[in-house]
């Protein structure tokens, strides 16, 4: 017990060696590229611990354990191909040269430097055609470890097929510690590895079915089919074989028990037949003496019976049953009368009366310790012949098929399952993936891309149906599309059909209006709108409503109903913003709110009453001077909260007077190069165009915005109005036959 323990320990040492230089080696390489020198040092690095293995192995009895074939593993799978394949021949030369010349393990030289080579190789073609993402699960590199010794084992009995006893006897001491610690090592440093690049989390969490790859599913249902599937054929295969070497030996046994029968004849017919001449000689020489001839005759066959049994007894002691087994003879008593340990009671045999009692057969036992295999025959006299043969003999041929079988099945299924784990890999799951990746651009909106994989029936049928579907999507969404556009076309329609057509007012000459508004979208959230609530008194509004589209829309129209109804009782404007603020904020429950700005002009004085509601700066021109910007006080937008006051101002519009109101969506037009179109540009073209008429004013703003943006899209409503004053209104006109609303 006390062996096994300093082993454990020996070898854990040796496994932590490996695991300090690949943590040294991840941290230093993680995030750098794998250029020729550093995979150069990475397989010196482990080849070197490799070499370390080889020099310091664990003495385990007669034997030296190690791990060395770790350093070309771990080099391969977690570094970089071309590293393994130089760790593995580093260890693996230079393990023949110290078997060789300096007398390391030399029974194994040949194995142990092919096994580290391959070693090697095989973790290169692992990590080029198996490893996923470049990390390899604890499980799976478990099975690469040790599936790796059991090569290293498979490759002592094929190297030594004229001394299989030896082979055996090294692979039986080496077989189980090597391969366990070859696998406990290699997944060790897996964990540490994958602790390291941060997925350790995520290892041993119980995922859901949808969150399980097919490739990995297929891996665990394979790895379970062909390790019971191997099992179930080792049991059977054992169990033959140990029916088979019972049967080797009884047959064995039975004929050297019919070899004993006969040449123990031979003994007694011979020396029967020189008793029997000695008697003839004795009598003709002493006939005429009675008494001499009885005498003589009693003495001559106590001498031929100790001579028999002195025969016998040589014969019984020196017959070998088989290779290492011999035999015996016991009395009634139980007594060894006959063989090598004659004299010997049955209980130092290691027999029982019950087994002297059994009648001719086989049966397993104890002879002076060893476990043996018994065949007892009854002879004359009430004495028992028992001939054994150590079990270790009987299974001998057992244990060896049974090793070697064992090993070669490990490596014959290894090679299967990777067979077809790789076949699915290039015929099932890349395609899969393949097909995925193309779904992932449909669900992701690209309609135009076309799944492609045609590898088989299945994979074209499926790939068909895909572009089927998606066609008929396009179809669906296009009609969709143009019942939608003209939905919209319609809802623009209502909107724009609400617009003020005629600016051209027939009572009304003196003033001049013209307003126009394209909206970012079919329909949009600004408006603007004038309208008489007095004998000469005109209402202006322009408003912008938060958002863009369908929405904005509708709460635009709730917003201009309100202003329009409130502004038509005479209210002023700063009364009528309250009234309309606490009117919108109820049932708000999407938190939209309305920048306006309001003005009420008296067409007689010229004297106008103002409020804004969080709206962009008016922009007023006099007669004699140029447009300038009107910094008035701003209020909160409409609808943003609840019972909000609003200050009202004047302005004094005398003959001659332009004013200018616009939305946001004009200073804050952005060009391809993010650049905003603001307010001194749109001054600037104001004042290139003082003397216009307000329609060649706006339209002169706009086209310099249009030139301005260039190509950039239009992301926000543009609306625009303008307003001159020529002259004093006199007499009692406009009261309500002109009025309209502008909606975008």
């Amino acid at each position: 017990m006390l062996k096994e323990v300093v082993m454990i320990i020996k070898m854990s040492l040796s496994i932590l060696l490996y695991v300090s230089m690949a943590v040294i080696l991840w941290r230093a390489l993680k995030d750098r590229k794998m250029t020729a020198s550093l995979r150069i040092l990475v397989g010196v690095a482990f080849g070197v611990c490799s070499v370390f293995s080889t020099h310091y192995g664990v003495d385990y009895g007669a034997m030296m354990l190690n791990v060395r074939d770790l350093g070309p593993l771990t080099a391969g799978l977690f570094f970089d191909p071309v590293s393994g394949i130089l760790a593995g021949l580093i260890g693996g030369i230079e393990r023949y040269i110290a078997g060789t010349f300096w007398g390391i393990g030399s029974y194994t030289r040949v194995a142990c430097a092919i096994s580290t080579c391959l070693a090697g190789f095989l973790a290169a073609l692992l990590r080029r055609f198996f490893v996923e993402k470049k990390t390899t699960n604890p499980l799976n590199a478990f099975f690469v470890g040790s599936v790796t010794e059991v090569f290293h084992m498979y490759s002592v009995f094929f190297t030594h097929r004229d001394n299989m006893e030896m082979a055996f006897f090294v692979v039986s001491e080496c077989a189980v510690p090597m391969i366990l610690f070859s696998g406990i090592g290699l997944a060790v440093i897996s964990m540490v590895i994958l602790r390291l690049s941060g997925k350790w989390s995520h290892l041993f969490r119980r995922r859901k079915p949808e969150e399980i790859r097919v490739s990995g599913r297929f891996q665990g249902w394979l790895m379970l089919t062909i390790f019971v599937f191997m099992w179930v054929t080792f049991a059977l295969t054992y169990s033959i074989q140990t029916r088979t070497a019972f049967e080797n030996s009884q047959k064995i046994m039975e004929k050297s028990a019919d070899n004993l029968r006969y040449l123990a004849g031979r003994i007694l017919s011979a020396n029967e037949s020189r008793g029997n001449s000695e008697n003839s000689e004795n009598s003709e020489n002493n006939k005429n003496d009675e008494n001499n001839k009885n005498s003589e005759n009693n003495k001559n066959n106590e001498i031929n019976e100790d001579r028999i049994r002195s025969m016998l007894n040589n014969l019984i002691s020196s017959y070998q049953v088989g290779a290492y087994g011999g035999s015996f003879v016991v009395d009634s008593e139980g007594e060894v009368t006959n063989g090598k340990m004659k004299g010997a009671k049955m209980s130092e045999v290691g027999l029982t009366k019950e087994d002297l009692q059994r009648p001719d057969s086989f049966f397993t036992g104890k002879y002076f310790g060893t476990d043996v295999l018994y065949r007892i025959e009854q002879v004359r006299g009430g004495y028992r012949l028992l001939l054994e043969i150590p079990l270790s003999e009987v299974f001998w041929s057992r244990n060896i098929l049974s090793y070697e079988t064992a090993l070669a099945d490990i490596l014959l299924f290894s090679i299967v399952y990777s067979m077809i784990y790789l076949l699915v890999q290039i015929i099932v799951v890349r395609k899969l993936n393949k097909v995925n990746d193309s779904l992932a651009k449909i669900t992701a909106g690209d309609l135009g891309e076309v799944v492609n994989v045609r590898s088989s029936l299945e994979f074209a049928s499926l790939s068909d149906d895909i572009n089927e579907t998606v066609d008929a999507l396009k179809g669906y969404i296009s009609e969709a599309e143009h019942r939608y556009e003209k939905e919209l076309e319609m809802a623009r329609t209502i909107q724009l059909s609400a617009l003020p057509k005629n600016f051209v007012f027939s009572e009304i000459r003196e003033i001049d209006m013209f307003a126009l508004t394209e909206p970012a979208r079919e329909v949009g959230g600004d408006f603007y709108d004038f309208f008489f609530v007095g004998m000469n008194r005109l209402a202006i509004v322009i408003a912008d409503v938060s958002g863009k589209g369908i929405p904005a829309a509708l709460f635009m129209m709730r917003s201009k109903a309100s202003i329009r109804s409130l502004a038509e009782t005479g209210s002023s404007p700063g009364e009528i913003f309250y009234k309309v603020n606490n009117l919108l904020c109820e049932g708000n429950d999407v938190d939209m709110f309305v920048t306006a700005w309001i003005g009420i002009v008296d067409l007689t004085t010229g004297k106008m009453c103002c409020a804004n509601a969080g709206h962009e700066y008016p922009v007023l021109r006099r007669a004699d001077g140029s447009y300038e910007i009107v910094m008035d006080r701003h209020g909160l937008p409409i609808a943003a909260m609840e019972e909000m006051w609003y200050t009202e101002y004047s302005l004094t519009l005398r003959p001659g007077d332009k004013l200018f109101l616009y939305t946001d969506g004009v200073p804050e037009a952005i060009n391809e190069n993010e650049e905003q179109y603001g307010t001194d540009r749109m001054l600037a073209a104001l004042n290139t165009v003082m003397d216009e008429s307000m329609e060649n004013t706006l339209f002169a703003v706009r086209n310099d915005m249009s030139s301005f943006v260039g190509e950039a899209d239009q992301f926000d409503d543009i609306t625009m109005l303008g307003f001159m004053l020529h002259n004093y209104v006199s007499g009692k006109r406009g009261q309500s036959n002109i009025s309209g609303i502008g909606l975008s």
